[in-house]
């Protein structure tokens, strides 16, 4: 058990910038007590600690405080908190819970147009107010590149698609390992030689493609194999219709979410993706009127590309194999071609079982859009959150040149240099770039290990313009940009522009996506935007469901809020520790660093501070 600190007569010592004795007092205080916290391995947790405190010089100590100061002044206690709220674990069958996605639930929804696996989340009364569990014996994912071919069998203990998919390479089942090969349905040769082929005619390798879009991913070794060409992958799956196949994502280290297309938009913005891909997803793109290729066409921005491969491309050569009519399969290309057309996509490639279509990057010519079709109303095309898909055709915005990756990082995006986002203007977005360098900086004199590849899977709850991703960019890692849809501003666009992903969500809801699926969850000022609309404790026990066993939280808010989120957090098995802005101890805004103990389901114990 650690004992707090007594400020004692270090309450009034204000003396010329304390900082940087604040500084490593904080952190050597801090890591001393993760080295007390985090396991040391036999195959559960990791030596987090064994790394850090190596890494740390503590040879300069004083006894200055590391309790939060309350209302700017330094060294001021806690107030008395009474007693806290301890959350225990949720029943085992809990394991997996993602409660906007659970298959009861769904169930209960009509099939049609896929409406039963679209998000659909528990009232307020239905909602559980526990911790869930870790399967026994959970182990901690091994660093990427590794974790893109090996998952530990207790991470994600499903077998079943090592027996539907076997002749598909798409998973095996190694001892205690899945192993990925890297196969796929329409990759026999592997992820590699089924990108270098679309490399042959879209150009992955000089940067201008970044961000894709993968719509039934699979376990996602599309996306996985990208990172090479250094693009990043929204891989998106329903829950269960293989299963466990956006957690086997996920414990890879790849982006994904549950998802699917069906009657509700893709929660991104217009014009969003470089690239997006299906390969048999079993998405109907020629029916309804081709409303799902009209979608795709709404998120893809002008001169991005679609790949389209498997069942009905090239259908005279594969009727046979694929034991299906030949003139089914005539009229179900012939509607995508239809279609693609009146998008006023160009076709640059058909070969095998690949076909490669590019939306154009001016559409003013499309006449055959005005004749046959509606368009859509564009005043608002960010506001997209369970908003019904509508058979229309969003209007091409050309927002300017796109600049290759990594350029495209770090200048002024063209959403912003035309105005379409109202309030945002140049010097906006270059302080704020400024700013979060400068804080991830201080992160990192906490935090030692933020960019060492401990942390793969990483999540930003609100992610303004991007810039924390873009301080943190690393082939190591990868940061999933969420933007509050009660933000003030719908600035989603800018973040994919330049060249990052991301998603609109809503807090007061769950993720889309499995329990342990996140290893650092970044949290800038979430409670007070949320603090009129849910309570902190139902953010909370969705950021602890999300969380891995030891993964790391930082929370970024003023310190009124934070000492209510310290208190809950209190009773939810992770250690805190609150340190002062990098601006100094007098600023009311605070950071506070936390980390999720490692327990697994029937661990009933409790160690709250």
């Amino acid at each position: 058990m650690v004992t707090k600190g007594n400020p004692g007569d270090n309450r009034n010592n204000k003396g010329p910038n304390p900082m940087p004795v604040f500084t490593v007092v904080g952190l050597c205080a801090f890591f001393y007590i993760l080295g007390v916290w985090q396991r040391s391995g036999f195959g559960k947790g990791d030596s987090i600690a064994v790394a850090i405190n190596r890494e740390t010089d503590c040879s300069v100590l004083s006894d200055l405080s590391y309790e939060s100061h309350r209302d700017g002044e330094a060294g001021a206690p806690d107030a008395p908190e009474g007693e806290v709220k301890e959350f225990k674990p949720c029943d085992d069958q809990y394991i997996d819970y993602t409660p906007c996605h659970d298959q009861r639930r769904a169930m209960t929804f009509p099939r049609e147009n896929m409406m039963y696996r679209e998000r659909h989340c528990p009232p307020q009364e239905e909602k559980l107010y526990c911790l869930v569990p870790a399967p026994r014996g959970y182990a901690t994912p091994f660093p990427w590149p590794e974790s893109r071919d090996y998952v530990p069998y207790a991470n994600a203990p499903y077998k079943s698609l090592t027996v539907e998919k076997a002749v598909q390479n798409w998973i095996q089942y190694e001892g205690n390992v899945f192993r990925f090969p890297g196969g796929g349905t329409q990759f026999p040769q592997g992820a590699d030689a089924y990108i270098d082929e679309l490399a042959s005619v879209i150009p992955l390798d000089n940067g201008m493609v970044r961000t894709a879009l993968d719509t039934g991913c699979g376990v996602a070794s599309w996306g996985a194999y990208l990172f090479k060409k250094n693009v990043v992958t929204m891989s998106i799956a329903p829950r269960d219709s293989h299963e466990a196949q956006v957690q086997f994502a996920l414990e890879r280290g790849v982006p994904a979410i549950i998802g699917v297309l069906g009657t509700i938009m893709l929660p991104f913005p217009s014009g969003s993706f470089d690239m997006a891909h299906c390969s048999r997803c079993l998405i109907p793109w020629g029916g309804n009127d081709g409303i799902y290729m009209k979608e795709v066409d709404r998120v893809l921005r002008p001169g991005g590309y679609w790949i389209l491969s498997g069942p009905p491309i090239n259908w005279r050569s594969n009727y046979r194999a694929w034991q299906r009519p030949e003139d089914e399969l005539e009229e179900e290309q012939k509607q995508i071609e239809d279609i693609a057309k009146l998008l006023c996509w160009e076709k640059r490639h058909e070969k095998g079982e690949i076909a490669i279509w590019r939306k154009r990057l001016n559409t003013d010519e499309c006449t055959e859009q005005e004749a046959q079709s509606s368009t859509c109303d564009a005043t608002n095309d960010n506001d997209v959150w369970y908003k019904k898909m509508e058979n229309c055709i969003t209007p091409a915005k050309t927002n300017g040149s796109w600049k290759p990756f990594p350029e495209r990082l770090n200048v002024v995006p063209s959403r912003i240099t035309s105005g379409s986002v109202p309030g945002l203007s140049v010097e906006t977005f270059e302080d704020d770039n400024r700013s979060w360098k400068k804080h991830v900086n201080a992160y990192k004199r906490v935090n030692k290990i933020i960019d060492s590849g401990r942390y793969r899977n990483v999540m930003d709850m609100n992610a303004g313009l991007g810039s924390f991703a873009a301080a943190l960019d690393s082939p190591k890692l990868w940061v999933m940009n969420v933007v509050p849809t009660i933000a003030e501003k719908a600035n989603l666009g800018v973040i994919f522009e330049r060249g990052l992903i991301g998603i609109y969500h809503d807090w007061c809801e769950a993720f889309s996506t499995y329990p342990r699926t996140y290893d650092l969850i970044h949290a800038n000022a979430v409670f007070s935007l949320y603090k009129n609309e849910c309570s902190a404790e139902d953010i909370l026990l969705e950021m602890d469901r999300i969380l891995r066993p030891e993964g790391a939280v930082i929370i970024r808010d003023d310190v009124s809020v934070l000492m209510q989120v310290k208190r809950i957090m209190r009773g939810m098995r992770w250690k805190t520790k609150m340190v002062d802005n990098e601006d100094g101890p007098l600023v009311s805004e605070k950071v506070l660093f936390a980390v999720k103990q490692y327990w697994v389901a029937g661990d009933n114990t409790t160690n709250s501070l």
